[in-house]
């Protein structure tokens, strides 16, 4: 039988939970916590739901003084952790949660609150509204945890600040001018945490949705300092390649120039769901001196009203010695998923070489 994720606030979840609850809340009353917990809509709800839920309810077991309720939090995940639960469960998003309800008006007492709990459960959710209500002060005291000595509470400077954090609630000052997080981007790039240096390079990419220019310039600025920040800004930059942006796709040395993609052959013309559309091609080099070469292919998915969207895929990116010949064969899976629904009908594919797109090709998807 498959878990769903809102199982996760399971009876055993709260057994754990009502046990360190116990320890740190004067008078706590479990029986009456649980009986609150499931109320008649628990079995409905799904996890987001669940989660604040969560936190609805605990907050009628701690006190109405926030200072001292966020005490009893931070004494609970001590207790949390003597018990051996250990960092990062996602059921316990429901801490960040209850400091992004009942903490917003609480400036000095939440940023010092979100600063600790983030280094047993992420709150780069919950930091946004604070973002959204104090602007620029919230972003000067991410600007001073981009310095913290515990790389959660550095990778919450740079992921909570990402102007387009999937799942999160936009900030549209952000994404109008991100000049106000460069200053903590720019204290990461040499981060030696990989988790903090790849929110970075997330963020920077975030950044190039709407300002490709400022990407560019930092591409520019921090390349060649070392060659984690080199994949930094490689990373970050995956969009406007993508997009076959010029400014990036010459900073990267990366033109068509003298490179002859032939024999290009669509070998599953009639693609099934399940199926996969097979292809292949011949990449030739044509330079006398060795050239860098970036494959890639465009799908162009039906829509319902009968145009097409383009989604652009990867293949390689590596030296090519001068003369050099590669035949490539590749494959790509129609499986359902979630966030793409498939229409039957006429498909396109086209090869893209180091930024350049090439001829369009017919291919029939079957539903």
């Amino acid at each position: 039988m498959i878990m769903l994720l809102k199982d996760l606030y399971s009876p055993a979840f709260y057994d754990r939970l009502t046990s360190a609850l116990l320890v740190t809340v004067p008078d706590f009353n479990p029986s009456k916590f649980i009986k609150k917990i499931y109320d008649a809509d628990f079995e409905s709800k799904e996890l987001k739901e669940r989660m604040k839920h969560t936190s609805f309810v605990l907050n009628h077991f701690l006190p109405n003084d926030y200072p001292q309720a966020v005490s009893m939090i931070k004494k609970t995940i001590g207790q949390l952790r003597i018990e051996g639960i250990g960092e990062d469960g996602l059921a316990y998003m429901f801490l960040p949660d209850y400091l992004e309800t009942y903490g917003i008006d609480h400036f000095d007492e939440s940023v010092e609150a979100l600063e600790f709990v983030t280094q047993f459960v992420s709150c780069e959710f919950a930091v946004r509204p604070f973002i959204l209500k104090y602007g620029a002060r919230m972003i000067n005291e991410m600007q001073k945890w981009s310095l913290h000595e515990s790389h959660k509470v550095r990778r919450l400077a740079s992921e909570g600040s990402r102007p387009r954090l999937p799942w999160a609630m936009a900030i549209p000052f952000l994404k109008k001018d991100p000049s106000l997080i460069l200053p903590i981007l720019n204290n990461l790039k040499h981060d030696p945490s990989e988790y903090v240096r790849r929110s970075v390079a997330n963020s920077l990419n975030d950044i190039a949705k709407d300002h490709p220019h400022v990407v560019v310039d930092i591409a520019k600025s921090w390349s060649g300092i070392s060659r984690d920040t080199d994949a930094i800004i490689k990373h970050g930059s995956r969009t406007l390649l993508k997009q076959g942006h010029g400014d990036i796709l010459k900073h990267y040395g990366l033109d068509d120039t003298g490179i002859l993609l032939s024999d290009f052959k669509i070998l599953t013309p009639t693609v099934k769901i399940g199926d996969s559309l097979e292809f292949s091609f011949t990449i030739k080099n044509q330079n006398e001196i060795s050239k860098t070469i970036r494959l890639e292919y465009a799908i162009y998915y039906k829509k319902q009203n009968g145009q097409n969207t383009k989604k652009v895929f990867k293949i390689s990116e590596r030296v090519y010695a001068a003369g050099a010949t590669v035949n490539v064969l590749r494959k790509q899976k129609f499986v359902l998923i979630t966030t793409r629904r498939f229409h039957s009908g006429n498909h396109q594919i086209s090869m893209i070489v180091n930024g350049v797109e090439k001829e369009i090709f017919n291919f029939e998807l079957i539903i």
